[in-house]
């Protein structure tokens, strides 16, 4: 799974577009519209691996001594550090490549060329909608394949996936048939918006779009989420499990009964350990890879879910929700406004007759592109804010469930990294600019020296 913006679909960029919210609703891979939150990778990178040796190494030096720092052993690091090395090079070139080819289809005429076929098809704007939507996205989809080839390839590589290619490119064309038909919806309300207030779109379009992005949110686990992964009641072969996240959850004072507690066969594609909670009402879950049981300790999962179920108890889900709705409000705004520079510069070069043709649509996502760019520092700001709240929680939630609970949580880490190939040393602009969590080792070395309880202080959230 790809953790990149692909800005270029428009669903998923207006999805982004909650500036503030993007850790908790979204990652912007081909797999998904609104999928969970990956537990601890870091913004850019996706789901990694180890060897069953490296992690029965970890394991026996976690017997013999205390977890107080992130350590690799430099065959490991070596590769962490080439791994995320080009992690970071290709999100960049991702955004780069991305707004050059909407520059290029506006400059040679594609999206125009798009627009004729399109209104050839039929007077109504409806079937133009139709027509042209998947034209534009398949196009830039197709286009920024090779990107993500690249990135599968250097997965497998590193030996942190083990999707087939046959299993990737179904999951990938899964994601565009998504993407270009929430793109649809979108699009089409956006243009009927634009013909009815060409100036005052940018504000009645947010309305719709803030509505749609609730019910993503609400639906995702039932209807999205199955499409790509298999889900099981975790009861059926954690009995035990789910008795421990029972009390975890009510301890929380957000009990979850067992039919909402489920297990996802994450093995079938990736070595990555994840829990997250999501959905919102009726679909509200707790759900644990398969890859989590395998490859730590219970209390391990726990202190996973607990960092999980800190989201929601700190009201995570909601404050990012309303910011990051105020966020797509101004983003709105802004390419109301860069839409109307660009028009009055380029329009002509570019064979657009006005904000309401089609072919317009190319120009509001290059410019969506520029501002999510600009944006990141501030998403990732927040988003590491949020990661470290309820990595503060669940450090407490599970204090006097689990013995030890502070080296139980630093051990998960040091493990979490063996798996993900862990940038031990992040640079400290890419830890600005992309990083939704704080750094792993960083994290790590909180955990195990997070004890109020010895200090006589009181715990910052569960008194």
């Amino acid at each position: 799974m790809e953790r990149w913006v692909d800005s270029h679909r428009f669903a998923l960029i207006l999805c982004a577009s909650l500036f503030f919210a993007a850790a908790s609703l979204a990652s912007a891979g081909p797999e998904a519209v609104a999928h969970p939150e990956i537990w601890a990778a870091q913004a850019t990178l996706p789901p990694q691996a180890s060897t069953p040796q490296t992690l029965a190494a970890t394991s026996k030096t976690a017997e013999q001594t205390k977890t107080e720092q992130f350590t690799l052993s430099h065959e490991r690091q070596a590769k962490a550090v080439a791994y995320s090395r080009a992690g970071y090079t290709l999100y960049f070139v991702s955004y780069f490549l991305g707004g050059l080819l909407l520059y290029l289809m506006l400059r040679l005429g594609w999206a125009a060329k798009f627009r004729d076929i399109a209104e050839n098809a039929s007077d109504k704007k409806w079937i133009q909608g139709l027509v042209f939507v998947p034209l534009l996205f398949l196009t830039l989809d197709v286009l920024k394949l090779p990107v993500h080839l690249i990135w599968h390839s250097l997965s497998l590589h590193y030996q942190q996936s083990v999707q087939g290619w046959g299993s990737w490119c179904w999951d990938w064309s899964k994601g565009e048939l998504l993407d270009i038909s929430f793109g649809i919806v979108l699009v089409l309300i956006l243009f009927a918006v634009m013909r009815r207030s060409p100036r005052r779109w940018w504000l009645y379009f947010w309305f719709p779009e803030v509505l749609i992005l609730f019910g993503l949110m609400v639906i995702s686990p039932l209807v999205i989420d199955p499409l790509f992964n298999k889900f099981e009641p975790l009861n059926k072969e954690h009995p035990d499990l789910v008795a421990s996240i029972e009390k975890l959850t009510k301890h929380a004072g957000v009990p979850i009964p067992p039919e909402r507690i489920f297990l996802m066969e994450a093995s079938r594609k990736t070595n990555a350990i994840n829990a997250y909670v999501t959905g919102l009402g009726a679909s509200k879950r707790v759900v644990i890879w398969d890859t989590t049981i395998q490859k730590t300790s219970n209390d391990e999962s726990l202190f996973i879910v607990g960092h999980e179920l800190g989201h929601y108890v700190l009201g995570h889900v909601w404050q990012g929700f309303l910011l990051g709705a105020a966020g797509l409000l101004l983003a709105l705004y802004l390419l109301f406004r860069g839409l109307h520079w660009a028009m009055d510069r380029w329009a002509k070069d570019w064979k657009l007759y006005g904000q309401e043709d089609w072919a317009s649509l190319a120009v509001l996502l290059l410019l969506l592109q520029a501002v999510l760019f600009v944006s990141s520092p501030v998403i990732s700001g927040y988003s590491r804010m949020q990661e470290h709240a309820a990595d503060v929680y669940g450090l407490e939630v599970i204090h006097g469930l689990v013995p030890d609970s502070e080296e139980v949580a630093a051990h998960a880490f040091q493990v979490l990294g063996e798996l993900d190939l862990s940038d031990p040393n992040p640079p400290p602009v890419i830890t600005f600019w992309l990083y939704s969590h704080p750094p792993l080792a960083d994290r790590l070395v909180f955990a195990h020296s997070y004890d109020p309880w010895s200090k006589g202080e009181s715990p910052k959230y569960l008194k």
